[in-house]
């Protein structure tokens, strides 16, 4: 018998962050029909130019300002574009998408070094950055609509289902919007967050790959029901139902496929359920005694910093090893 001795790694993958970008991609594809659906072709269009701009500025930061002759395009920067366009409203024009994205790949992914070594999820940074420099455009909602419609968006603007929470009451949320139109993403909202069907969906389709786990989602989705169970029996009317809660916004995106980021989320099954937990905690306080109706972005960046240190706290003890 051979005794082979080998370099580390001793345990290989065909796998690629390439062949799991794909995966994303794949699975983010039944909610950018959804939208192109419920917003029209302008919702498409915003999709389509935040992935392949995505890619050019990254090819570009690393290829000729860093001179890396040997950079492959991965689609990590596409996943990145694409969520930052899903995280937009319908009708922000299209020069913002290229700010955010102009943010998002060289502030918060390049400058760290790139993937892998960036803190905080690309896409939110450079949603957060919109959200503060541009409020007008980015508060701007509408109605659901044709695909081929050619209405006047400002001749059918609309609250969000939390705006309306916020500003009238859950007797006013809840008569506006059915939990059905919630569920199916009927509703004015971000291009890719109104349909919790479509994005659960896609979800199955990364657990099918082996891509994610449901521990994040699961503690996310969990800590934001139970939270909004708790002050539903305090105040229904103020703080509306944790059905409501959890089907309206931008939660399922951010609990499904950016909570979920192999960089920025802690690596271990009993951080991950920590950093649930966080984020739906933080979601939640923002929602209700915040100036803003939505959380989950800032809920997500927070936890993002937090993550380093929810990591040491639950480090794995190394096999073999005696406590002193």
């Amino acid at each position: 018998m051979k005794l082979l001795v080998k370099d580390a790694p001793h345990i290989r993958s065909n796998d690629s962050v390439r062949k799991i970008m794909i995966d994303v991609l794949i699975a983010l594809l039944p909610a950018v029909i959804g939208a192109a659906i419920f917003f029209g072709w302008y919702a498409l269009f915003l999709c389509a130019i935040g992935a392949v701009v995505a890619e050019l500025v990254e090819w570009f930061i690393v290829r000729v300002l860093r001179k890396q002759k040997d950079f492959m395009p991965d689609l990590s920067a596409a996943v990145t574009g694409l969520l930052l366009a899903m995280n937009l409203p319908p009708t922000v024009p299209w020069w913002l998408l290229l700010i955010g994205i102009l943010v998002a790949i060289s502030v918060a992914k390049q400058a760290f070094g790139g993937i892998g070594q960036n803190i905080f999820n690309p896409a939110l940074v450079g949603r957060v950055f919109l959200l503060i420099s541009f409020p007008t455009l980015m508060t701007r909602w509408i109605k659901p609509v044709q695909f081929f419609s050619t209405t006047p968006w400002d001749a059918i603007s609309s609250a969000t289902p939390l705006g309306i929470l916020k500003q009238q009451g859950f007797s006013k949320a809840i008569s506006a919007f059915s939990y059905t139109d919630l569920f199916l993403g009927n509703i004015g909202g971000c291009i890719g967050e109104t349909s919790t069907l479509l994005l659960i969906i896609g979800f199955l389709y990364l657990w099918y790959r082996g891509r994610v786990n449901p521990v994040i989602p699961a503690s996310y989705i969990g800590t934001v029901f139970l939270f909004a169970s708790v002050m539903y029996f305090v105040n229904p009317e103020k703080f509306g139902s944790p059905l409501f809660h959890i089907l309206t916004g931008g939660l399922f995106l951010g609990a499904l496929f950016m909570a979920t980021d192999m960089v920025t989320s802690p690596m271990t099954l009993k951080g991950q359920a920590i950093f649930g937990l966080g984020c739906g905690i933080t979601t939640m306080v923002i929602r209700y005694f915040a100036g803003y109706p939505e959380g989950v972005s800032l809920a997500i960046l927070l936890m993002n910093a937090v993550t380093p240190l929810i990591d040491r706290a639950f480090k794995p003890r190394v096999f073999g090893e005696v406590k002193s």
